[in-house]
């Protein structure tokens, strides 16, 4: 296996800092790195309960930060434990976002996909890159690393809430919308080599536009195919985590592939690049549970 026996056993952590991020959602930081890059998870093992994939919010060599919402029975249970408690932790898993020095980049989160989409960010912005950074939430009480994400340098931040409580009214994937649209150019002064994909700018300065170089992406799938087909139309490069139900984490089970491809969440993702996620039929239609039964996103919408 590529990934080493110790990544894939778990090792206990202790907790060092217990955030109360909202009602349901805290913030546990560990003492310890997993050596985790921006996009890649970790499976938290509580013994007794059960084990399920995190992605990592920071990890920064000294300490290992999750951030996690408490809506089942294993997380209702890891909610319960304060500082100076162990737990679980294996890995790092998974494909992990890439960029290179200096690169203007979206970054798109939604829900708790801010917490992850925060290690983005804080590694992007060290590398000098320009970031607009979208954080959607149902309404300001649910809008996550607001603060941290203001703090980092080079950084322009998009709020948006379903009820307006806070920042635009609507979905974040408004705001990208408008970003791209905004300086799009013409198809008349697009490259002919259609390898060579043109530059979609969003900023000023000095009277000319900053091109978008990627867009990234965490949070509900929906979410997700909106950006996929936002990023397909304009011709831009995006970078997109998936989530589907783990097992093992690192390619072993199977229960993670995708139709048609069979592309394994845990191994060649959770970050796909658009122009994979293009060839998934499954990709914002259905998803399985752990059993392999499909589900579909459109039953879900309705029952909600």
């Amino acid at each position: 296996m590529s990934i080493p026996l110790q990544s894939r056993l778990p090792r206990t952590y202790r907790i060092k800092h217990v955030k109360q991020e909202t009602e349901m959602v805290r913030t546990f930081t560990f003492d310890g790195s997993l050596g985790a890059k921006p996009g890649q998870f970790a499976m938290v093992w509580l013994p007794g309960a059960d084990e399920v994939p995190m992605s990592v919010a920071c990890d920064d060599g000294a300490t290992t930060r999750i951030t996690f919402f408490a809506a089942g029975g294993m997380t209702n249970e890891l909610a319960k434990l304060r500082v100076g408690d162990l737990a679980g932790l294996r890995g790092p898993f998974g494909t992990h976002y890439e960029w290179e020095r200096g690169q203007h980049i979206v970054l798109v989160a939604g829900g708790y996909g801010a917490a992850p989409m925060y290690f983005v960010a804080k590694e992007t912005a060290m590398h000098d890159c320009t970031l607009d950074v979208i954080v959607g939430a149902r309404s300001n009480d649910h809008l996550l690393y607001v603060e941290e994400l203001e703090s980092l340098p080079h950084v322009s931040l998009h709020l948006a809430t379903d009820d307006g409580s806070a920042g635009h009214k609507g979905f974040g994937t408004d705001i990208l919308e408008k970003l791209l649209s905004s300086c799009h150019r013409p198809a008349a002064a697009r490259p002919i080599d259609a390898t060579s994909a043109p530059r979609i700018s969003t900023r000023s300065d000095n009277g000319k536009c900053s091109p978008i170089d990627q867009i990234f992406g965490c949070g509900p799938e929906m979410m997700l195919k909106r950006i996929s087909e936002m990023c397909a139309k304009y011709e831009v490069t995006a970078q997109l985590s998936m989530e589907r139900y783990m097992k093992c984490g690192y390619g072993l089970c199977g229960n993670c592939v995708m139709d048609p491809l069979g592309i394994r969440i845990c191994k060649e993702g959770p970050v796909v690049s658009n122009e994979v996620l293009l060839q998934l039929t499954e990709f914002g239609k259905y998803y399985r549970d752990d059993l392999g039964k499909k589900h579909s996103f459109d039953a879900i919408r309705k029952q909600r």
